[in-house]
């Protein structure tokens, strides 16, 4: 099952924080947000279809994030929580830690937002489009 969400790069885009990376609605991105890799996502988790959101409520269930940007293409799984609640209206937050909150998409993430080919981060930093694509099995 799948959810994809359309959003661009940014000039501030830094890709940077060791926990955490997030795709927001924002139309902003200031330089202190190096978690995230793309802005004016036109979906946000309180947009998900009841049955994904139900099926990453499963700790068994395993959550890939794809990100393709300018030909390049990245891929981070992590898990699903009971606690999973998906229902922020402006930001999706993938997570290493088991830390949950509304933003929250993904837990125990293989890596964050620094572990993202190089490349893609910087073809988001020149404001490429991006489609993220969220899959749980």
């Amino acid at each position: 099952m799948d959810e994809v969400i359309h959003a661009r790069g940014h000039e501030h885009v830094s890709a940077e924080h060791a926990s955490t990376f997030e795709v927001t609605t924002d139309d902003y991105l200031t330089p202190a947000g190096d978690c995230i890799l793309a802005i004016e996502a036109d979906r946000a988790p309180a947009d998900f279809d009841p049955e994904f959101v139900a099926a990453c409520r499963d700790s068994d269930a395993t959550i890939t994030v794809t990100v393709e940007a300018d030909g390049y293409t990245e891929s981070v799984s992590g898990r699903g929580h009971p606690d999973l609640e998906l229902t922020n209206e402006r930001s999706a937050v993938g997570r290493t830690s088991d830390y949950v909150d509304d933003r929250t998409i993904m837990v125990g993430a293989e890596f964050a937002a620094e572990g993202f080919d190089r490349n893609l981060v910087a073809a988001l930093a020149d404001g490429a489009e991006a489609t993220v694509t969220i899959t749980v099995e």
